[in-house]
């Protein structure tokens, strides 16, 4: 990878860690099902006039939509409004490496490595000392809601690898646009009309850069240059950059929110990034000599996105 684009996959992976301070911050101005309905809607509209239309099978511009805009994006923002901790929801959410080679195995057939069964032993560990950890500043349902969303977000990774869009940045577009109605539904049936109307009325700067963070940085800016990373280099070249979104997530959260890293977290820290990485990457040999595995795929969505 030639210097320019190494800068840029370190500054999309950046984007997307800070993402999560973005995101607890944006919280305190919206209702969270309102707040994502929000960010899908200003990252869809204008660009989805300009790119045109997807160029795949509308079933799956649905399917991940569901799964990921409404399910995952929307599970995560309740969470962190129910309690996780920025750095805390970053590295949970990364759970979906696990779901979405259990996913492949159950749906797609795939066949696992060995060193991908390795790493979803060494991530379901790392997740049991999160669940078990009473240090833990948020409630444990609020931190499986966060699991929940990388279960959805496996759901999506999965359909994706079906799919197999040309175009990530078009094809996240359209998958936002899909993502705004459910949601402005749900928000208006569990979160009230008046409390979506009040937030509307007193959004502030705060508010609207957070907005603007998310659906312009973090969705068109970050999507598009990771799609362009993904057709300039192989897929397991560019997956091992994700494996720094959730550190790059919980040093914000500490630098940004003083939001403390106990011994115990960082040991599950330790144990999912590693999970992660036995998931992702390869030998060289191996990469050159057989085709990506499940979860090369999966930095195509979010990288936690959220996504």
């Amino acid at each position: 990878m030639n210097p320019r684009d190494l800068l840029l996959a370190l500054t999309v992976v950046t984007i997307w860690g800070v993402n999560f301070v973005v995101i607890e911050v944006g919280l305190e101005d919206f209702p969270p099902l309102l707040f994502t309905a929000l960010r899908f809607f200003f990252a869809a509209v204008p660009a989805m006039f300009l790119l045109g239309r997807p160029r795949v099978a509308w079933r799956y511009v649905v399917g991940v939509g569901l799964a990921l805009g409404v399910a995952k994006f929307g599970l995560v923002f309740f969470a962190m409004d129910r309690g996780v901790p920025a750095g805390l929801a970053s590295l949970v959410l990364q759970c979906q490496v696990i779901f979405t080679v259990v996913f492949a195995i159950a749906v797609l057939r795939e066949r696992p490595r060995p060193a991908q069964l390795a790493g979803i032993a060494i991530a379901c560990a790392g997740m049991l000392v999160i669940l078990l950890d009473r240090g833990l500043s948020a409630p444990v349902g609020a931190v499986a809601l966060v699991i929940l969303a990388g279960a959805c977000w496996g759901v999506s990774n999965t359909i994706t690898r079906s799919a197999k869009p040309q175009d990530t940045l078009r094809f996240m577009v359209w998958v936002s646009a899909v993502a705004v109605v459910p949601l402005l539904v749900l928000s208006l049936l569990t979160e009230g009309p008046q409390a979506d109307l009040d937030a509307l009325r007193g959004i502030d700067l705060t508010g609207v850069g957070a907005l603007a963070f998310l659906a312009f940085v973090a969705t068109l800016f970050g999507f598009g240059v990771w799609g362009y990373l993904l057709r300039q280099y192989d897929a397991s070249t560019v997956a091992p950059f994700s494996l720094l979104v959730p550190v790059v997530g919980m040093a914000a959260a500490w630098l940004l929110r003083g939001e403390a890293v106990g011994v115990q977290q960082a040991i599950a820290a330790a144990l999912i990034i590693g999970g992660m990485a036995c998931t992702v990457i390869r030998p060289a040999a191996a990469a050159s000599a057989s085709p990506e595995p499940v979860t090369t795929r999966t930095p195509e969505l979010h990288r936690q996105s959220t996504r």
